[in-house]
This record gives structure tokens, sequence and C-alpha cells, in this order.
């Protein structure tokens, strides 16, 4: 049991402290976890400010690790969000810096914010998903210094509309054909399912293109905020991979793969 995906109060939308949800983990069996705090420059929301004081972050991952080595794996990731103006100072902090593993993640879409409601504004669901899709592809045509892509289609959870993802799987498509020969992957984020959508994200049709297209790489992450949320779905996840005939999840050392047979 992996969760490849938790924040904790270095991220900005987080007061956890690491060894609350590392508690936690152990008290539910995860044999290794992956931090991935938030670093989101630009956000566009004035009352959040998604930094990350990467030194201390460095300190505090090698302290959890050394003080848990005997009963956890404890590796250091980032969530780092995309924009287009943004790639190439996302490039260089990445390089200037040492991760075991990185999630690429777009949390706002043409300068906006998605979770206020503000880029759906004047736009249809069809105009919010085209825009939301095109501008992902745009990113990381430019950018693949990651190793997963993030919440794929977390698009839909700010829709009061459902949106069936049809539609888009074009897009979605050319998306997984940047990142499959990259060596890229996605994760199954399960929060989907604790905010009442019905689904992990991605959604499965989105899992089975990903799987017709030639992808293998795939974490799995609760993308908990609180220790009570570690480890949310991760074994729901599994058997979803298992019933589409994937044989592995994935971990990273040092941003390299590592394939658990499943």
């Amino acid at each position: 049991m992996f969760d490849y995906h938790i924040h904790s109060n270095f991220s900005a939308d987080c007061d956890t402290p690491m060894e609350e949800t590392i508690e936690a983990a152990l008290k539910k069996g995860l044999k290794e976890v992956c931090f991935t705090e938030h670093i989101d420059e630009d956000y566009p929301d004035p009352t959040i400010h998604f930094e990350l004081d990467l030194p201390a972050y460095e300190k505090k991952i090698k302290e959890m690790q050394c003080l848990y080595k005997e009963r956890i794996n404890i590796k250091k990731g980032l969530e780092i969000g995309v924009q287009p103006h943004l790639l190439d100072n996302c490039k260089q902090m990445i390089q200037e810096e040492t991760f075991d593993f990185i999630i690429c993640s777009m949390h706002t879409t043409s300068g906006m914010d998605l979770h206020s409601g503000a880029f759906f504004q004047g736009k249809t669901v069809d105009e919010a998903y085209q825009a939301y899709y095109q501008e992902l592809l745009d990113c990381i045509t430019h950018f693949k210094d990651f190793q997963v892509l993030g919440h794929i289609d977390l698009i839909k959870r700010y829709t009061q509309t459902r949106k069936n993802e049809h539609s888009f799987l074009n897009l979605i498509e050319e998306i997984f054909h940047e990142i499959i020969p990259a060596g890229k992957g996605i994760e199954i984020n399960t929060s989907g399912f604790r905010y009442g959508l019905n689904s992990a994200m991605p959604s499965k049709d989105i899992l089975k293109l990903y799987k017709e297209c030639g992808g293998e790489i795939i974490t799995i992450g609760s993308d908990s905020h609180q220790a009570s949320t570690v480890g949310y779905g991760l074994a729901e996840a599994i058997e979803l991979l298992r019933s589409l005939g994937f044989s592995y999840i994935t971990t990273f050392k040092g941003k390299q793969p590592v394939f658990h047979h499943i």
C-alpha cells in the first residue's frame, strides 16, 4: 500500500504536521508515502500563497526518514502547478532541487483559479472543458520535468453539471501521446470519491484510454490534507486497475520508477 499524493503543513492549504500523517499511515498499514507539497507560483487567489520553504522541507523530510526508517518509507515529492507563462521558472526550480517524485498539476486555466468559479463565468461547460484540456496540452508539450500528471480531469470537480468527458477524449489522447513516449505517467487521485464525484480522478474511461495508448506508469494518491484521509481509497483504486487489465502500480526513487505487480 503506497500513498503518493499527500500534503502537510508545508503546503499553504494544509495545517497537518507530517508526524500526524505518518502515524496515521502506519496505523492503516501503509508501506510507503510520498509527501507532495504544493508550489503554485502566481496563483490567482490573493488569499493563499502556494510557496514552499524548500530548505526547511528538505530538512524535515530527512528528519522523518531517519525517525521512521524502520517502519515506513518516506519519499520527498512535489506537486507543481503549471501555467503557460511559468514553465521556464518551473524547469529552473526543479533542476536546482532534488526530489524523488514530481506531480504536474494544473489548478488554473486562462490565468484564473478553478475553485472560486471565476474561470467558468461567461462560458458554457463545453467551452470551459475545451479551454482546460487545451491549456494542459500546451503546458505538457513544453514541460516534461515531472513523473506523473495529477488529477488530469480536475475540472469536473468544479462544474455543477458533471460533463461527460467523452467529448474531450481526443484532447486527452493528444496529452497521452505527449507524455507516454517521454516516460511520464498519470495518477489515480482518490479524492474524487471524497468530493462526491462518483469516481476517482481520472474517471474510468480516461484510464481505459491511457491503457489503450500504451500507458503503464500509474501512481495512486489520496491527495490527503489531513491525517484521517491518508490512504483513502487505495484498495479500491487497485481493484479498478485490475479490472481494466493493468498489471502494476508505480512508486519512485530519485525520479526513477519502481513497478509493483498487483
